[in-house]
C-alpha cells in the first residue's frame, strides 16, 4: 500500500484537521433552491422552520398535515445496508438488502464510470443473509476475484467468481435445511481455505455449537468442515496476520454477551493448518472489559478495541515483545459498538501503522486519524453525524455515513489527493432511492436533548425531532401528538441518521423523540451497565421523563402521548403501558410480553441475557414482565408481528390481544406470514407505518389522518 506522503506522520507532525470537508452536492444545491428563504419561527408553535418568504401555508392541526412523503414511498425506497468490501481490482462490493424483493440480500458491485453505477453479482435465486445468533452479519467475503456468501435458504457456503461469470458453486455440504450456519470469514490463501465462525444445530437436544472452522475452497466440498477452535460457547472476528502465521479471535461465554465481558485470543499457525500455543491476551484473570474488532497491521503488530481503562472502547496495541497491551489513545469515547451482528470495522490499518478510525461521542460520529508511533491523533472533517464501517483500499477510502439530512450511504475518499480542505469525495451508493432535493420543504431536523431522569444527578438522551412542514401552519394554541419511540436491544442506540420513516410522522404534525434511555450504547460502560438489573424500570421511567420534559417544555401535547418499540423496545413500550399511566396510546412490533420466554424459550445468543438485565429471582422476572399484569393497562394497544420470529415467540402478541381485548379496550393484532424478527417486505413495511398512524389518529380523536387509508379493524372500537 502507498500512502502519500503529507499523509506520513512524524511526532511533531502539523494537525490535519481538515481532511474531509468537501460539502455534499446535494446540500450545494439545497443551500441555492434556498437563497430567498429565510428562517421563520411558527407564530402558535414556536418551531423553528425553513420557510419560503412566497409559500402560502394552509391552517390545519397538528397531526392531521398532508405529505408527499407517503408509506408506500417510505417502505420501497429504503434499502439495507449489509457489510462493504473491496474485489481484487479496487471495485467496491457491498450487500444490500431490498424490501421491494422481500428483503432479499444482494451483492451489488459499484462500477466508477458506468451510467447505471452499480451492479447486480448475485445470481436472482440466491439470498446473501446468515443466520447465525439469528442476526447475522458477516454474510459474505471478498478475496481478489472471489466472493464467499451465505446463502439464505440452505445457509450453505458458496464460492462465486467475480470475472468468469460462472454461478455459485457450494462450499459446505447440504444438510437439507439451515442447521449449519456460517459467518464472518477469512480466506488463508497460504493453503487455499476459508477459516469461519459455524453455528451447528444439528443436535435438536442441545443449544447449538459454535465454533471457528476450516473449509477447503477447492476439491471435495461434500466433507465436513474442520473444527479449527472449540469448547468456549461463542467466537467471532477470526483474522489472519498478513503471513497467515497468526491467528486472533473474540470468544466469550454465557451467562455474558460480548459487550459484558470477552477474550481475545491469538494462535500459531502450522504448515499444516492446525492452531497452537493458543494465549488469551485481553479479558482474562478476572479482568471485566469486551475487547473486540482485532486487527493485524501490515507490519505484524496486533490491534484491538477494549473497554478496560476507562469504560469507554478504545483502540489497544499488543506488545508482543513485551507480550502485553496498552491503550492506544485513550479517549472518552467510543469507537466500536456492540456486536449485535457480525463483520463491524471501525478502524483500518494502513502503512506505517497509520490508522483511520471512527468513533462516537454524546450522540456524535467523528472520524479520526493515529499515528501510532507518535501516538499523534487528529479528528478529521466529514459532514455527518453518523459514521459506521469504513475500510481503506489503495489509497482509497470508503465509509459508511449519514446525517439528518443524507440517507445511509457509502462516500468514497481518495488518500492520494493533495490534503486540503477541497478534498474531493462522493457518494457512490445511497440506501434510498429518493430525489431528496423535492422533499426538503417536509425534513425535520433533529435535536439531541438531554433531560434529568428519576434518578438523582443522572440523565439520558434523546434525538428530537419537531414537526415540520412548510405547507402548513397549526391553528393559535395547538401542540403537536409526540411518538416516543424506544430502540431494540435493548443494549443499542437510536441515531440522528435521516430516517424517512420518522420523517412519515413529522411531516403529517407529530413530534417524536427517539430515546437513548440509560443502557444504551455510545455513552460508555456505566451508562450502558444503568440497565443491568434494572430493566423495565431504567428504561420506562427515562421515557417517561423524556415525554414529560417535552411537556413541560411546552413542545408537545400532554394529552396525546404515545409510544412503540420493537423487540426489546416493545418490551419497554408494553411495560411503560401497564406500569405507568404516562402515555395515551402504544404500539408493539414483536415485543416482549413474558420475560421468561427469554429464560426458556429464545435463542442461544441471548439465553442468558435476562440474568444481567433483570437477575435470576423467578418473582422479579414475574413482576417484570408486563403480560402478567394487564389488568393495570388502560389505554389502547396496536401489535405487529412476524409469524416465524424465532427471537420473540408469535404466541405472546395473541395472549396480550387476547388479554386486551377481554379488558374492553381498544386492540387490533396484525400479523405477517413469512416475517421474522423484524419486518423486511415493503408492503408490510408500508401496511405497518399507515395503520399505526391511523390507530393513533382513531383513539386519540382529535385529530384525522390525511392520508385514504383503510383502516384495520380495532375490536372495542369498531364493534
Amino acid at each position: 500500500m502507498v500512502v502519500h506522503p503529507t499523509l506520513l506522520w512524524h511526532a511533531n507532525a502539523v494537525a490535519v484537521s481538515r481532511l474531509f470537508s468537501v460539502v455534499f452536492k446535494q446540500r450545494a444545491r439545497r443551500r441555492a433552491s434556498l437563497s430567498f428563504a429565510s428562517q421563520a419561527r411558527c407564530c402558535h408553535c414556536g418551531f423553528s422552520t425553513m420557510s419560503l418568504v412566497t409559500s402560502a401555508k394552509e391552517e390545519a392541526k397538528f397531526g392531521s398535515w398532508k405529505s408527499p412523503l407517503t408509506a408506500d414511498l417510505v417502505a420501497s425506497s429504503a434499502k439495507r445496508l449489509g457489510n462493504i468490501a473491496v474485489d481484487g481490482h479496487g471495485s467496491l462490493i457491498l450487500l444490500e438488502g431490498r424490501p421491494t424483493e422481500s428483503g432479499r440480500g444482494v451483492l451489488v458491485q459499484v462500477v466508477d464510470g458506468s451510467s447505471t453505477g452499480c451492479k447486480d453479482i448475485t445470481p436472482s435465486e440466491f439470498n446473501v443473509r446468515t443466520l447465525v445468533h439469528e442476526y447475522g452479519g458477516g454474510a459474505f467475503t471478498i478475496d481478489g476475484d472471489i466472493v464467499i456468501f451465505s446463502n439464505y435458504k440452505d445457509q450453505r457456503l458458496y464460492l462465486q467468481s467475480l470475472t468468469s461469470g460462472d454461478r455459485p458453486v457450494p462450499l459446505t455440504p447440504d444438510y437439507g435445511g439451515n442447521h449449519v450456519r456460517y459467518a464472518d470469514g477469512v480466506v488463508d490463501r497460504k493453503l487455499n481455505r476459508f477459516i469461519t465462525v459455524r453455528e451447528d444445530h444439528r443436535i435438536e437436544t442441545r443449544e447449538p455449537i459454535n465454533e471457528i472452522v476450516a473449509i477447503q475452497l477447492y476439491g471435495d466440498h461434500t466433507q465436513e468442515p474442520e473444527v479449527l477452535i472449540t469448547g468456549n460457547d461463542f467466537y467471532s472476528f477470526p483474522r489472519l496476520s498478513r503471513d497467515a502465521s497468526k491467528i486472533a479471535w473474540i470468544e466469550w461465554s454465557h451467562p455474558n454477551l460480548p459487550w459484558d465481558k470477552s477474550e481475545l485470543w491469538i494462535g500459531d499457525v502450522t504448515t499444516d493448518g492446525k492452531i497452537l500455543r493458543k494465549r488469551c491476551l485481553a479479558g482474562n484473570n478476572g479482568s471485566i472489559e469486551s475487547p473486540t474488532e482485532p486487527k493485524w497491521s501490515p507490519q505484524g503488530d496486533l490491534f484491538y478495541v477494549s473497554d478496560k481503562q476507562n469504560g469507554f472502547w478504545n483502540l489497544y496495541y499488543w506488545d508482543a515483545n513485551k507480550d502485553i497491551s496498552r491503550p492506544v489513545f485513550p479517549m472518552e469515547a467510543e469507537f466500536s459498538r456492540p456486536a449485535w451482528v457480525f463483520g463491524h470495522s471501525s478502524y483500518e490499518i494502513m502503512q506505517d501503522n497509520l490508522i483511520l478510525c471512527s468513533y462516537r461521542k454524546k450522540g456524535k460520529s467523528y472520524i479520526g486519524i493515529l499515528d501510532f508511533p507518535s501516538c499523534f491523533f487528529n479528528s478529521l472533517q466529514l459532514p455527518f453525524t453518523d459514521i459506521y464501517d469504513l475500510l481503506v483500499k489503495d489509497n482509497i477510502l470508503y465509509v459508511e455515513v449519514a446525517s439528518a439530512s443524507h440517507p445511509i450511504s457509502v462516500a468514497k475518499v481518495n488518500l492520494s489527493s493533495p490534503v486540503s480542505k477541497n478534498l474531493e469525495y462522493s457518494i457512490v451508493w445511497s440506501s434510498s432511492s429518493l430525489n431528496l432535493s423535492e422533499y426538503w420543504d417536509y425534513l425535520t431536523t433533529p435535536e439531541i436533548i438531554e433531560f434529568p431522569t428519576e434518578r438523582p444527578d443522572q440523565t439520558a438522551f434523546a434525538n428530537f425531532y419537531p414537526p415540520h412542514n412548510n405547507d402548513y401552519c397549526p391553528p393559535a394554541g395547538d401542540k403537536p401528538p409526540l411518538l416516543v419511540r424506544c430502540h431494540g436491544g435493548p443494549t443499542g442506540e437510536t441515531r440522528t441518521s435521516l430516517n424517512l420513516a420518522i420523517q412519515f410522522w413529522t411531516s403529517r404534525g407529530w413530534a417524536v423523540a427517539d430515546v437513548n434511555y440509560g443502557g444504551s450504547t455510545g455513552y460508555g460502560r456505566e451508562y450502558r451497565e444503568r440497565l443491568y438489573g434494572a430493566w423495565g424500570v431504567v428504561d420506562v421511567d427515562d421515557c417517561c421523563s423524556c415525554a414529560k420534559f417535552l411537556v413541560d417544555s411546552g413542545k408537545v401535547d400532554g394529552e396525546h402521548l404515545c409510544i412503540d418499540g420493537g423487540s426489546a423496545g416493545g418490551y419497554t413500550t408494553l411495560a411503560a403501558l401497564v406500569f405507568k399511566e404516562t402515555f395515551k396510546a402504544g404500539c408493539s412490533f414483536y415485543g416482549i410480553g413474558d420475560l421468561f420466554v427469554l429464560v426458556g424459550d429464545t435463542h442461544k445468543f441471548e439465553s442468558h441475557y435476562i440474568e444481567s438485565l433483570v437477575g435470576s429471582d423467578k418473582k422479579v422476572i414475574y413482576d417484570r414482565s408486563p403480560i402478567n399484569f394487564l389488568e393495570k393497562l388502560s389505554c389502547p394497544v396496536i401489535l405487529f408481528q412476524g409469524l416465524e420470529d424465532k427471537v420473540v415467540p408469535a404466541s405472546q402478541a395473541c395472549l396480550i390481544y387476547d388479554s386486551v381485548k377481554s379488558k374492553k379496550l381498544p386492540v387490533a393484532l396484525i400479523e405477517y406470514e413469512g416475517e421474522q424478527h423484524g419486518f423486511r417486505k415493503a408492503e408490510n413495511i408500508k401496511y405497518t407505518l399507515e395503520q399505526e398512524m391511523v390507530f393513533f389518529a382513531r383513539v386519540l380523536k382529535s385529530f384525522t389522518v390525511a392520508d385514504e387509508i383503510t383502516p384495520v379493524h380495532v375490536d372495542n372500537l369498531d364493534d
